[in-house]
């Protein structure tokens, strides 16, 4: 059957709001709610239709809110529940839906139902989380945790151990257990019942573990097993989010995006085809783990172009026609897209643009990280004592016990490191995030790069990104078009065409920072006429034949079919 026509989600862009970083209102050095209402006038000249925000929630901010103590009551340096209540409020009068982050794979270790929990074997909320007894005085199995270490920590009070697949504060939640389950339906329909657009699910495809716990392989130079065929995509998945669906989420009008690390396509055809009444979209990974060596996220590799196309073609086709693309360079826990695939020294402005209109083209809903519209870069904090990120911290503990130099470390980590994407938004040349002291450093470029200028320059990368949010509301070939890559072996070129009834429209992405020769030929297009959509130089260099395609240039055409095609 395929998506709905009129699901208002297909048009929507996204934007990504981490309210730490985004605006402080009262100068703690801290982002906060009234913040990010202050702001709201600027999302919507940028032409934004939802507002994603990572967690608000009570939290004692082990894993920055990621770790909920409390899901009905707001963090307090965030503000209040009239703070939430008026920017949902503010924003709808914008023509603006707040979608807020739905953390049930596990809570805070300081929620009330693991302190309940874990005070008696006997406690109605014992079964509300994943406990076992060791084995031969060791952990239940050798399964690794994310951020580092055992995935089970003992607690002394009932001798026995918690799962947790995060921090050790952050145990994880049974969902084998039908009260639990009861009682998160119950939090999604409070906050439903405040009239919220929707949710972003965290590591959702976690929920359901093979209950056996076999042991992980422990793949080489590793201390522990990886758990991730046990715990990703597990047995109950598809039935837990479809009662989700049926109990809570069937009865509103809403947009859910499920962060699924692990998932392919074939999983991703189940989790979104609307027919199996789950969720909307999902988070996939995989063109986020190219740059990856062997020895994962750290080991950092140059990205290859060919690799990365063969993803988005994979996606784009395995989607069409029956669930539902999400598309992003950027978010919390990503490095600054035009640090990573661009060029954040001389082509900056002009590989920024280039990376919006290459993503943007294709079919899926848009999420725009906050300063991806402004080409905000990754950071280089010369001491350990700047980084604030809990996996960063883990890792770099570990790699010097194990004997890694601090320069190796840090190559990583400047490359790959999640408080890159977590430094303070970059409002005015001196900052204008706060009257204080903020919480992680401001990237000393905010002098360059910020709102104030990039508003006042009709040439930004900002006005790129507004056009492109234009452009997707205005032409139905890019919510509903085919896709068709061409090209695909060359290196530097991302060259693809949206195919409609009437008319064709090629994307052209340099990758890099040479001058590249394109055949109109060899792209097979359906007529010589064609109009201009937009593009990140102010013409294109073009004959009847040969294209002339500059640094990271990058621009789309639209070709009229002729009559008779």
């Amino acid at each position: 059957m395929g998506q709905k026509v009129d699901s208002w989600w297909k048009k929507s862009v996204v934007y990504q709001i981490y309210p730490r970083s985004f605006m402080d209102s009262n100068g703690d050095g801290v982002g906060d709610i009234q913040g990010i209402i202050s702001k709201l006038d600027y999302i919507q000249k940028l032409g934004i239709d939802v507002l994603w925000l990572s967690p608000v929630y009570d939290s004692p901010n082990d894993d920055n809110g990621y770790d909920i103590r409390n899901y009905r009551t707001i963090m307090q340096e965030f503000g209040t529940m009239e703070d939430m209540e008026k920017l949902i409020e503010e924003a709808k009068k914008r023509g603006i839906r707040i979608v807020m982050d739905l953390v049930v794979n596990h809570s805070s270790d300081e929620h009330e139902w693991f302190v309940e929990s874990r005070a008696s074997k006997d406690s109605k909320y014992r079964d509300y989380y994943i406990w076992r007894d060791g084995k031969d005085g060791r952990p239940p199995n050798n399964w690794e945790s994310v951020f580092s270490g055992s995935a089970w920590e003992k607690d002394e009070l009932t001798n026995s151990y918690y799962l947790h697949l995060f921090s050790k504060k952050q145990p994880d939640l049974n969902w084998e257990h039908e009260p639990l389950r009861e009682d998160v339906y119950q939090l999604m329909t409070y906050w439903l019942e405040k009239g919220i657009g929707g949710f972003r699910m965290d590591v959702i495809n976690f929920i359901s573990k093979d209950m056996n716990l076999p042991d992980g392989e422990v793949q080489p130079n590793k201390l522990y097993g990886d758990g991730s065929p046990y715990f990703m995509n597990g047995p109950k998945i598809h039935s837990h989010l479809k009662e989700m669906n049926d109990k809570v989420l069937s009865k509103y009008d809403v947009v859910t995006v499920g962060e699924m690390p692990g998932a392919t396509t074939d999983d991703a055809r189940l989790y979104t085809n609307p027919d199996n009444n789950e969720v909307n979209m999902v988070f996939t990974f995989e063109h986020m783990d190219l740059d990856s060596g062997p020895s994962g996220k750290w080991d950092v590799q140059p990205l290859k172009l060919i690799d990365l196309k063969r993803n988005f073609e994979k996606w784009q086709h395995g989607l069409h026609n029956v669930g539902w693309n999400s598309l992003y360079w950027n978010n919390h826990d990503q490095p600054r897209v035009v640090s990573r695939f661009g060029n954040d020294g001389e082509y900056r402005e002009l590989s920024a643009k280039m990376l919006a209109i290459c993503l943007h083209m294709l079919q899926g809903t848009p999420y725009i990280y906050q300063g991806e519209e402004l080409g905000m870069t990754n950071v280089k904090f010369q001491s350990m004592e700047d980084y604030r990120d809990i996996e960063t911290l883990n890792m770099y503990k570990e790699k010097i016990e194990q004997g890694t130099s601090h320069k190796d470390i840090m190559r990583g980590i400047y490359a790959k490191g999640r408080d890159n994407a977590r430094t303070p938004m970059q409002w005015t040349s001196d900052g204008g995030f706060t009257t204080g002291i903020p919480w992680i450093q401001m990237n000393p470029n905010t002098e360059e790069i910020n709102v104030e200028q990039a508003i006042n320059d009709s040439n930004s990368i900002f006005y790129t990104y507004q056009k492109l949010i234009q452009l997707r509301k205005q032409h139905n070939i890019i919510t509903d078009g085919s896709f068709q890559l061409a090209l695909a072996n060359h290196p530097n070129l991302f060259v693809y065409k949206r195919m409609s009834a009437d008319e064709e429209w090629l994307v052209v992405a340099n990758f890099s920072d040479q001058i590249e020769r394109l055949e109109w030929e060899t792209c097979d297009l359906p007529s010589k006429s064609h109009r201009l959509i937009i593009s990140n130089y102010n013409t294109v260099q073009t004959t009847e034949k040969i294209v002339e395609i500059r640094p990271y240039e990058a621009f789309v055409v639209a070709f009229e079919k002729e009559i008779g095609n």
